[in-house]
């Protein structure tokens, strides 16, 4: 599938990368911050920072996702302050990720410091019907911790 991107600053493909897989086998492509000065998230804090660009998703079978970077999430606890963001396929605004520090430390984001990443997925619409019951299953109605350890 080919995704198109349009830089919203002037500085995308220039000082800030436009996003880019990072490996041959990397399912995610990094998000990198496009900003004149940086900004520093106290702990308990949250910011959302600017990547600069816009996408438009080939149609509503497809979703692209922002995720934590691993590294900024284990080392700083710097995440996605939703979680995982969901960028659907008709929109069409700048990509922002409002990230949260859950960490003990100030940090500093800095221009073109990689933020985040972002993966394309298919996307099935359902088609919703009320029931009065549901199929059975050997698990049944069983909730948190039902299925052990």
């Amino acid at each position: 599938m080919e995704l198109k991107i349009k830089a919203l600053s002037d500085k995308i493909g220039r000082d800030i990368p436009v996003p880019y897989y990072a490996s041959a086998g990397a399912a995610a492509m990094d998000l990198h911050a496009c900003m004149d000065e940086a900004v520093t998230i106290a702990p308990g804090q949250r910011a959302t920072i600017h990547t600069g660009f816009a996408i438009a998703l080939p149609d509503a079978g497809y979703v692209a996702l922002i995720f934590a970077r691993s590294g900024l999430g284990t080392k700083y606890g710097i995440a996605p302050a939703n979680c995982v963001g969901v960028i659907d396929s008709d929109y069409r605004g700048e990509i922002m990720v409002c990230l949260a520090n859950a960490g003990d430390a100030p940090y500093t984001v800095r221009p073109g410091d990689r933020i985040a990443q972002m993966a394309i997925l298919p996307v099935a619409q359902a088609t919703v019907r009320l029931v009065d019951d549901l199929d059975e299953t050997a698990r049944g109605a069983g909730g948190f911790g039902s299925t052990g350890k």
